[in-house]
């Protein structure tokens, strides 16, 4: 149910596009963020980070997309908001020592430092791929590609990646255990 009310605004974006043009799509997927934001509010009292980060960034881009009539703006935010993610993962570590990871998962995995450290490497090259990806499709194909990548490309990509860590984790948690 959270995978479904998290990908809302992504998949009434593609909608949008499909029965509309870029724009219209970008002022929907500006609608459901914030509507998404403050269901949040309301239902839990706060808003992750997370949350207000994308939201603040696809105010910018978004409104930028739909003032200047330009789609280069709304076709930068994934790509930015991926290297904001790998910039937290590098960041994190050096305030408190615990990679991104470890305070996500630690208390119900247990791997050895280095493992966490890789996982953690690994989770920001991935970010930093995912925008280079975005970036290589807006540019070099057409607008309905990069909306279909957007939503599958992105989303799959994503899917495969954390359950390639998920095997990982339970890989190096059984040889911590022996």
């Amino acid at each position: 149910m959270k995978l479904l009310f998290d990908l809302f605004p992504v998949v009434l974006f593609v909608v949008a596009y499909f029965l509309s043009d870029i724009y219209v799509a970008t002022g929907a997927l500006i609608l459901a963020t914030l509507v998404q934001v403050v269901w949040l509010k309301v239902r839990d009292g706060t808003v992750p980070k997370i949350h207000l980060v994308t939201l603040a960034l696809l105010l910018f881009f978004g409104g930028l997309t739909i003032l200047l009539q330009d789609p280069l703006f709304i076709k930068w935010k994934p790509t930015i908001v991926n290297w904001l993610f790998a910039a937290g993962f590098l960041v994190v570590p050096l305030f408190g020592g615990k990679t991104l990871p470890e305070r996500m998962m630690g208390s119900n995995v247990a791997l050895r430092e280095e493992q966490w450290k890789r996982l953690n490497l690994a989770w920001i090259l991935f970010f930093i791929l995912l925008g280079i990806l975005n970036l290589a499709v807006a540019f070099n194909f057409s607008e309905v590609t990069w909306v279909n990548f957007k939503l599958f490309g992105l989303m799959g990509l994503t899917v495969l990646f954390a359950l390639g860590q998920g095997f990982y984790i339970v890989r190096h948690t059984q040889e911590s255990a022996d």
